[in-house]
């Protein structure tokens, strides 16, 4: 058998059921070159590793005894394989027909790029905002208006989403829900930040590619299925804390100047977060 060109690496914490139909998805619809799937799993409870292990035992299962986190976590699949390439891969992800293919190829065939992103539908066809400028006050606040309003269902903002995610752009950062690197890259910047438990590691990453002189590509011709949110409303508390914290955490990294007023903004908000929880949901 050739060596592997990709690794698939899919963190995963209590979410059996998308889990397995993650890895259907990949089975059916599995990149032409050579690959590799390697399940991380973060001490989930709901039977996620001998499920794998039976149903699909060509992918390696690495059984974590604690929950570590996403970027931890994905960290320990980076170390797990040596493939070129290394998709990280949300357990939330139904990949379509080519999508994996025309994702590789688009990265391949940019010398400049090194990460690249597809665009994200919810299972209803809705379009996902998944790739944007740089975070800071004004982006973050711009991008979760656009967000709200497209989950409003307001016309002119879908049309604009829909209009932005059909063109291929060098943006800022990608989603890490379905986020494709060059390991040489990945491994150049000391791989994830693992501050970040979840959320905001991806554009802290491609923020460190970037850093090197690195492009972000977002390719609207690989489009996968992601199931945004269905993790987070099985234990909403804790992934609110969760997403403060890295929220604190990536602006004491890129906007030190901002982290009093965020803090104090949380605090009047009753949303300043506690030491991390560590059983959160991806």
């Amino acid at each position: 058998m050739s060596a592997p060109a990709v690794a698939i690496v899919i963190v995963s914490f209590n979410a059996r059921e998308d889990l397995l139909r993650c890895l259907c998805s990949l089975h059916a619809h599995p990149p032409s070159r050579p690959h590799e799937i390697v399940v991380v799993d973060n001490a989930s409870s709901d039977g996620s590793v001998e499920s794998v292990r039976r149903d699909w035992p060509a992918a390696r299962v690495v059984a974590l005894t604690a929950n570590v986190g996403f970027a931890r976590g994905c960290n320990l699949g980076f170390a797990d394989t040596d493939a070129p390439l290394v998709l990280l891969l949300n357990s939330d992800v139904v990949v379509r027909e080519g999508a994996l293919d025309h994702l590789i190829e688009a990265l391949l065939s940019d010398e400049t790029c090194a990460a690249a992103g597809p665009r994200l539908v919810d299972a209803a066809g809705i379009i996902e905002l998944s790739w944007g400028r740089m975070i800071g006050p004004f982006t973050e606040l711009r991008q979760k208006s656009l967000q709200l309003l497209r989950r409003l269902g307001i016309p002119p903002v879908a049309a604009l989403i829909a209009r932005r995610t059909r063109q291929v752009r060098f943006p800022d950062w990608v989603s890490g829900a379905c986020l494709l690197v060059r390991r040489a890259d990945a491994e150049h910047v000391g791989l994830l930040d693992e501050r970040f438990f979840m959320y905001l590691e991806d554009v802290d990453f491609c923020a460190a590619l970037r850093a090197r002189g690195r492009r972000i590509l977002f390719t609207p011709a690989a489009e996968v299925q992601h199931a945004r949110g269905r993790s987070a409303s099985a234990a909403p508390d804790a992934t609110a804390r969760a997403y403060r914290q890295s929220q604190l955490a990536f602006y004491a990294k890129h906007h030190p100047g901002w982290l009093p007023i965020l803090r104090v903004y949380l605090r009047l908000r009753r949303q300043l977060p506690s030491p991390p929880a560590r059983a959160v949901p991806f």
